[in-house]
């Protein structure tokens, strides 16, 4: 264990009752959560560890075996015995919670509760709740929540020092990186560092200059808003995830209020952010696969795509791959560099293409640039074996493996699953392969694209760009349409080149499955006959290595299109030096595994620079001091990538720097024991509609105060309402209900729907038939529509509300809903402590609700009989659900059927095209038809 892991244990224990801890990213926190488990004994009681990630889950048992998981497919009585059994136990929010309501757990069990991800947790997460119910029944259980996202500690108003309220907690302990203790560890016997700044490619630097010139004008157009802090508009801050959060919470208030053009500028800025990391992840190839996705779903909505340095970004994305042009206009680049050569695709139609007019010919020159990254990443390699080469020596060995334990691994870090795939293959087959595929992937793509069936979509009337994202170019007629005919020339030249390898491929199948030994050898494919090849002499293979797919392209125009073909020479060196590099294991980062301790790897090459795992790698070579690691950074220079890692080092150390400062001037309330008091309810002044109603009575007298009680559905305590009900003194009881989400009374049963859940019952037809079954078991059916505290109580502004009622409005489908249900009733609630009071004021005069029969309501009996049904006096409610179990039957046609016939009797003598009238479609009624026509199986 490192120094400062002991002292921040030595810091907790001191306060029996618990404290938050934040540290800086990767500093070890699953090893100081296991060294905290390994103090912990049996006879103490269990330990709960929540909102622990899987990943944090596999990290923490690798140090600790003997924790156990708690899942919903273990029986209650199961889950009774581990409680009683004091060991350490992953468990979830929800199941926690539901046992504790349903006095499943005792309390008295409990020794403590770790939190993991504190930075996620708010007074009304279901984390507090547990604490809070915990408190109140066993004031002796500790609680330790930890964090290594300070800057999402510092998200909001007084963050933190809410945090700590809410989990009844009083200190508040900081180690960031340049803590003294943390830097005397990790700078004692520091690795070997080599820095390699890669240059970036001449179009690589041109896209990225461009997008950031994009994002600059879209952040200049979103500054005239007026409705966003200025200074959180910065190409800085737009190089990061949290930076989407920032701008959406500042305008969630006031969303419904803002035009078309300032929402998609949100979207944009989402969209340039990830176009300036995958420049630096991805090849070329990807990269413009990627462009072309955006450009075919967002060419009409996008704001971005209209700016003025836009075109850059797909022109230069293209040259990294292709280019296309006239063999004698310039257009296409004319230098032969040795990467690329041009090439004749058709032997036999050699003479015909010499006396071809030069001005007709169409070539498709292949470009398709390396990553700048991959050539070096190869030449670290070869330098590291290089070098233990050297060391093999006798004399030098015992200096080289200091600790004996050195397996000569060499860990490759890389951001994602996909990059590490590449690498790997791109370091056993040769670079230029792995190119040569991605580049037949994208071909092949186009045909697939072109396959798909097309609509009739109606053409955009313009550009719809404004101010500095306008993108209007002045351009004469004929330039324009030349413009457009090259455009097509490209598209179906490309079309012709991805036919061709869809052809190879197949032939290339055929010939292996008819006889292996027909493999094509470095000859051309003739004809459109499959498996008509012709075999090349030793010298034909040189000349003609171009492959199967090398035909002269018909680009679907009258011109004749060649196609230069990548060279492909290189590929057979690199080949020859795979053999001489070291054992490479490639490491994605965001699988968030920790495997430094169990690769022990010497050397370490981190290909996507991340502060995290820098942390991980100090902390790794602290923690064996004996070991000579030597770590390689690969950045390129002048990129956004080193902004982006330098501008995390920065936000980090401001975040905690804020938190310096907060806890200086934190307020904890506590009480005589010295003990958190937490935002708990009863601390709070009544409301006044409370404070009214003492006074009318008896001359305020008070009168004994019941307990009210709310029946909750077991699904809805994914959300928050049931913590802000208990906060409000209401006890929670948690059924599986078949009706309804809360019981309020015999009476009363609502319905809650958030505002995406609402649009999305409507499209499916599900609250239908819950309003239904609500009308059918209670006398009050009740729609509560909940929107959330931080935006805007509001569907849609006054403006886009129409006279007329419409399929897609959403207010003409409630006035529909609440024209056929007299009876219901809808509740706006602004936020979930309105949806409280709501409830409080609904439950005023009203019985309380019975558990038993709650559960029973809906629920069919052994003989079929449905208590408490208001409809049964009307409607065969056991034909009825027969009826909707029938192919073709759903919630949207089963009433419309049920007016157009009788019974189910009458229903099976109908024709189908009646069917059809009844089921709004042939689909439905033919397939009705059929399983009610459908012969019984014997056995003979």
């Amino acid at each position: 264990m490192l120094q400062f892991h002991s002292h921040i244990i030595t810091d907790l224990l001191e306060d029996s009752n618990g404290g938050l801890v934040i540290t800086s990213s990767g500093l070890g926190l699953h090893k100081l959560i296991s060294s905290l488990l390994h103090l912990h004994h049996n006879s103490q009681g269990c330990l709960l560890i929540l909102t622990a990630t899987s990943s944090q889950k596999t990290s923490i048992s690798q140090n600790y075996q003997n924790a156990l998981e708690i899942t919903s497919d273990l029986p209650a009585n199961q889950r009774l015995s581990l409680y009683n059994s004091g060991g350490v136990l992953f468990i979830t929010s929800r199941i926690l919670i539901v046992d504790l309501l349903t006095c499943r757990l005792p309390t008295s069990v409990v020794a403590g509760i770790v939190i993991l991800n504190a930075h996620s947790i708010s007074d009304t997460s279901t984390e507090a709740f547990i604490v809070r119910i915990l408190r109140l029944k066993n004031r002796s259980i500790y609680v330790r929540a930890f964090s290594d996202r300070p800057h999402s500690m510092v998200s909001g108003f007084a963050k933190a020092e809410r945090t700590l309220k809410c989990l009844f907690l009083r200190k508040l302990h900081l180690w960031p990186r340049f803590q003294v203790y943390v830097s005397q560890d990790l700078e004692r016997d520091p690795p070997e560092v080599v820095d390699i700044r890669v240059p970036m490619s001449t179009y690589m630097i041109g896209i990225q200059k461009a997008v950031i010139e994009v994002m600059d004008a879209c952040l200049k157009e979103m500054r005239k808003t007026n409705k966003v802090d200025v200074e959180d508009l910065t190409v800085e801050n737009g190089l990061f995830k949290s930076f989407d959060e920032i701008v959406r919470s500042q305008l969630d208030p006031i969303w419904h209020t803002l035009g078309k053009r300032t929402k998609q500028l949100v979207s944009d800025l989402k969209t340039l952010r990830k176009l300036l990391d995958y420049l630096v992840r991805y090849d070329a190839v990807t990269y413009l696969k990627y462009l072309d996705s955006l450009r075919a779903s967002e060419s009409f909505r996008s704001v971005w795509i209209f700016a003025e340095s836009s075109y850059k970004i797909f022109e230069y994305a293209k040259k990294r791959v292709y280019h296309f042009g006239r063999s004698d206009s310039g257009k296409l680049g004319q230098s032969k560099t040795a990467s690329t050569k041009k090439r004749k695709l058709n032997d036999s139609k050699m003479d015909e293409d010499q006396s071809t007019s030069a001005e007709s010919r169409v070539v498709l020159e292949e470009v398709l640039e390396e990553p700048p990254k991959w050539k070096v990443l190869l030449d670290v390699l070869m330098e590291i074996q290089e070098e233990r080469d050297k060391q093999a020596s006798p004399g030098e060995e015992k200096d080289h493996l200091v600790d004996g334990d050195d397996n000569g691994i060499v860990l490759v870090a890389c951001k994602d699953e996909h990059s590490c795939m590449q690498l790997e293959d791109c370091i056993t087959n040769g670079s230029q392969k792995v190119m040569r595929e991605e580049w037949e992937k994208y071909l092949l793509s186009k045909v697939q694209l072109q396959a798909l069936p097309k609509r009739n979509a109606k053409k955009a009337k313009g550009p719809k760009g404004f101010g500095v994202l306008d993108g209007v170019v002045a351009a004469s007629p004929g330039k324009k349409a030349e413009v457009s005919s090259i455009s097509k020339q490209e598209h179906d030249a490309l079309l012709a080149a991805a036919s061709k390898v869809s052809k190879r491929i197949n032939k290339d199948i055929v010939g292996e499955d008819d006889d292996q030994n027909h493999v094509d050898g470095g000859g051309f494919v003739k004809g459109k006959g499959k498996g008509k090849k012709k075999k090349g002499s030793a010298g034909e293979k040189t000349n003609n290595d171009v492959a199967p797919n090398g035909n002269a392209i018909d680009g679907g125009c009258s011109d004749e299109v060649f196609l230069r073909k990548h060279d492909q020479g290189l590929d057979a060196e690199s080949s020859k030096e795979i053999k001489k590099l070291p054992p490479v294991v490639f490491y994605a980062l965001e699988s968030d595994k920790k495997i430094l301790d169990i690769l022990k790897p010497s050397t370490i090459i981190a290909y996507h620079p991340d502060i995290a795992f820098v942390r991980e790698v100090e902390i790794y070579k602290a923690e064996n001091p004996s070991r000579k690691v030597k770590v390689y950074f690969l950045f390129y220079e002048e990129s956004t990538e080193v902004q982006k890692f330098e501008a995390s080092v920065r936000r980090e150390n401001g975040a905690f720097e804020s938190l310096i400062r907060q806890k200086s001037l934190m307020m904890i309330p506590v009480d005589q024991d010295g003990r958190c008091l937490g935002l708990d309810s009863s601390n709070e002044p009544q409301s006044v509609i409370s404070q009214n109603q003492i006074t009318r009575k008896a001359g305020g007298r008070r009168e004994a105060e019941r307990e009210m009680q709310v029946i909750v559905d077991m699904r809805e305590f994914m959300s928050t309402l049931p913590n802000v009900l208990h906060q409000k003194g209401m006890r929670i009881i948690p059924v599986t209900l078949e009706v309804g989400d809360y019981i309020l009374s015999p009476l009363i049963c609502v319905e809650r729907k958030s505002i995406q859940d609402l649009f999305g019952s409507f499209a499916s037809g599900r609250l239908y038939h819950q309003v239904e079954m609500m009308s059918r078991y209670y006398r009050i059916p009740v729609l509560l529509i909940e929107f959330s505290q931080d935006k805007s109580f509001s569907f849609q502004s006054a403006s886009e509300i129409g006279d007329e009622v419409t399929p897609n409005s959403i207010i003409s489908k409630l006035s529909l809903l609440v024209l056929h249900f007299p009876r219901l009733r809808i509740i706006w609630s602004r936020s979930l402590y309105a949806t409280a009071e709501i409830f409080a004021s609904l439950k005023s005069n009203q019985d309380e609700p019975d558990e038993v029969k709650a559960i029973r309501v809906g629920v069919p009996s052994e003989e079929g009989v449905v208590e408490n049904d208001v409809r049964a006096e009307n409607y065969n409610t056991s034909a009825v659900e027969m009826l909707r179990r029938l192919p073709g039957v759903t919630d949207s046609n089963y009433r419309a059927i049920m007016d157009g016939c009788k019974s189910l009797a009458e229903l099976a003598m109908l024709p189908v095209e009646r069917l059809a009238e009844l089921m709004g479609g042939q689909k439905a009624a033919k397939m009705l038809r059929e399983f009610l026509d459908a012969k019984y199986p014997t056995l003979l």
